[in-house]
């Protein structure tokens, strides 16, 4: 059998880096200063873009940017920007890695990305599947011998480049992330080949949208989870009144 890894509370997964910090970025630094051990799991290493010399540098602004964020282990799955499609190979490789770090929850895509890239999309569905595979029984050999893990929750979170829908969203959940906010947006600000001045806008719109949904949610800055079941609490008064 593998050697098992030192286990992760929570592993977020992107298609490229950069997806996860823009999407839940907050929620996994406050996360990490709770005492949680936080996981990222990019699909490809989001190469090639517009203003980014190669992979090399692309991904040490990842490297750069779960520093900040304090995360305890980011990995870069071998699948191709651009070409990333939910296939079975795909959900295989991601179905190892959360038999290697068996986390309580996984966090990722909720949605289309219209007008945007389509791996957010076929990631999404290659975390459904790969949830899935990873409890199955009698298919060891496919996971390079790790145990089956059940994954206790797993919920949807969304790009804050757009708001949510008027119409609501349910079973969702804000997490309150008015101390990391600022940790969230210098994270971002990592990724200088993706974000240069003439994008400067898209940190007053993260932070708009964060501002946004913190409203909400009567804090001052939160990102809003989406869960695939409803959500329970043995603690009503600490759920409602955070």
């Amino acid at each position: 059998m593998s050697h098992l890894e030192e286990a992760l509370d929570v592993i977020a997964v992107g298609a490229h880096p950069d997806d996860v910090e823009i999407s839940c970025g907050g929620t996994l630094a406050a996360l990490v200063q709770q005492g949680y051990r936080v996981g990222i799991i990019d699909m490809t290493d989001g190469e090639p873009t517009p203003h980014s010399p190669g992979p090399h540098v692309r991904l040490a602004e990842a490297t750069a940017a779960a520093k900040i964020l304090g995360i305890h282990v980011r990995k870069t799955l071998p699948f191709t920007n651009r070409r990333l499609m939910d296939g079975f190979d795909e959900r295989v490789a991601l179905a190892i890695e959360f038999r290697r770090y068996r986390p309580k929850i996984v966090l990722g895509f909720g949605s289309k990305t219209p007008m945007a890239s389509p791996d957010h999309y076929q990631a999404m569905q290659i975390t459904d599947a790969a949830v899935f595979y990873s409890r199955l029984t009698k298919w060891e050999d496919t996971f390079q011998g790790f145990p089956p893990h059940v994954i206790d929750r797993q919920l949807y979170f969304r790009l804050s480049f757009e708001p949510v829908p008027a119409s609501g969203i349910e079973n969702s959940i804000t997490m309150d992330i008015t101390d990391t906010l600022e940790q969230k947006l210098e994270a971002i600000r990592c990724y200088k080949t993706q974000f240069p001045p003439s994008k400067a806008y898209i940190f007053d719109r993260v932070r708009g949208l964060a501002i946004a949904e913190g409203a909400a949610a009567n804090c001052y800055a939160g990102e809003t989870f989406i869960s695939t079941r409803a959500l329970r609490t043995r603690d009503l008064l600490q759920s409602v009144l955070g």
